[in-house]
């Protein structure tokens, strides 16, 4: 049982420095009421095995930059959850799968959080003190299963959860993986060609006095400015980086790039489905493992990573503050306002464009009739949770089938454009020569 150190008034005003001993903060505080103080101050007080379990294991630690993978704390979670079906304490299993790890963030993490559990902490508490590695959906459902009685059972469904996720991360990334290499090394080739071939072209044609036409002329400039300032082939795309990343940094800027991405063509929709999957399979989640309602749409809303989204939960929990219902307010805030960043995102495009394109897509919402009904029939009948999960597990396929269908779309569109810039290179190259040659023969 832990020892709590406290300090209190009593009744006469003094003040009373002491130790009790309970099984939680709450009880503690309890008896100290009973024994007629005023708490100012508790804490646990650390004994001295505990206090040389953290030395040793503040020495065990490494460096560590950055937070856990989330497959690394996707099988974390897995094994935590399959020891604690086996039966085994807590903090026996955190210390097993400590040892196991390999070193890193989830290491020093864990290395904590035993720490916290041996000076009278709860589970949840003490992964609460270590956000690096987990996050405030992680820390609320662990309490949630606390609070139930129940951690095994909230275990395995946030490992779900998370294997689900990393097999559609898997799915996107892996379909990514080919164009992006089929364009690298397009894009070293015609490099190549740039610097040492273009040159030695124009090196002949200048030895032969031979007038050029305008696509050789185009040809050479676009070498001349690759060999001379090939610094910029990096910098460019990095300056366009970093300026993304400064407005991003204001809620307008923000919130206007967030809405430009989800209804840009092509790319919109997929990236609109995988959000609309992960929140709410998110929401689904939490509800499931008995998180409150508020506290699971605030989770789901810091988690979504889209300030649309965001913006659409957060009125969703203001409603329901206020004594309604989910579907409703779900529905109402689902389509997004003008902004006047997202149209000037849109102005990159050629201007009229964009314009039209981005008047057309305005009153479309980021959630379809099909989710509304799904939230509405799950209020109805008690099942939010399962509801949920159907939708998260239908726009899941839809995102799978449309990331296969780009692919598709994806080769033969590199074709046309890797063919269009080779033609362009040969015939810029090849005209002269036919008409230098037509001299010679003549």
């Amino acid at each position: 049982m832990p020892t709590y150190y406290f300090e209190a008034m009593d009744q006469a005003g003094q003040e009373i420095k002491d130790v009790v001993e309970a099984t939680n903060q709450e009880e503690a505080q309890a008896t100290i009421k009973q024994m007629g103080y005023f708490v100012t101050k508790i804490s646990v007080k650390k004994s001295r095995k505990a206090d040389a379990a953290k030395k040793s294991g503040r020495q065990g630690k490494t460096f560590a930059l950055g937070g856990v993978k989330s497959k690394v704390l996707t099988t974390f979670t897995r094994q935590l959850s399959i020891l604690q079906d086996a039966g085994l304490p807590i903090l026996r299993s955190l210390k097993i799968l400590e040892q196991q790890a390999v070193s890193g963030a989830l290491k020093n993490a864990l290395i904590d959080v035993c720490d916290e559990i041996e000076g009278g902490s709860t589970l949840s508490e003490a992964m609460a003190k270590s956000p690096k590695a987990f996050n405030r959906l992680y820390v609320n459902m662990i309490k949630a299963g606390e609070a139930g009685g129940a951690l095994e059972v909230i275990l395995k469904r946030l490992a779900e959860f998370q294997e689900r996720s990393e097999s559609l991360k898997r799915k996107v990334k892996g379909a990514l993986v080919y164009p992006i290499v089929v364009m690298s090394f397009a894009c070293g080739i015609l490099v190549f060609i740039m610097i040492k071939i273009v040159p030695a072209f124009e090196k002949i044609f200048k030895d032969f006095g031979t007038a050029l036409p305008a696509l050789t002329m185009a040809l050479i400039k676009t070498s001349y400015i690759i060999v001379n300032f090939w610094y910029l082939l990096p910098g460019i795309p990095l300056c366009l980086w970093l300026t993304l990343k400064l407005i991003r940094k204001f809620s307008g800027g923000r919130m206007g790039w967030d809405l430009f991405t989800i209804k840009m063509p092509i790319f919109g929709p997929l990236i609109e489905k995988n959000i609309v999957a992960r929140t709410m399979r998110t929401l689904g989640t939490l509800v499931a493992s008995g998180v409150p309602i508020l506290e699971a749409l605030h989770i789901t809303k810091e988690t979504s990573g889209n300030a649309v989204f965001e913006g659409l939960f957060q009125k969703v929990y203001e409603s329901i503050r206020e004594g309604e219902s989910i579907a409703k307010p779900m529905k109402e805030a689902s389509k997004p306002p003008f902004h006047p960043m997202a149209l000037f995102f849109w102005f990159l495009w050629p201007p009229i464009v964009g314009a039209l394109l981005y008047m057309t897509r305005l009153n479309q919402r980021v959630l379809d009739d099909m989710v509304i009904n799904m939230v509405d029939v799950g209020e109805e009948t008690g099942e939010l949770d399962t509801m949920l999960y159907k939708v998260a597990d239908t726009y899941d396929e839809e995102v799978a089938v449309l990331t296969e269908s780009l692919m598709s779309l994806m080769e033969p569109l590199m074709i046309i454009m890797l063919g269009g810039v080779v033609g362009f290179i040969v015939i810029a190259l090849f005209l002269p020569l036919i008409s230098l040659i037509t001299k010679l023969s003549g």
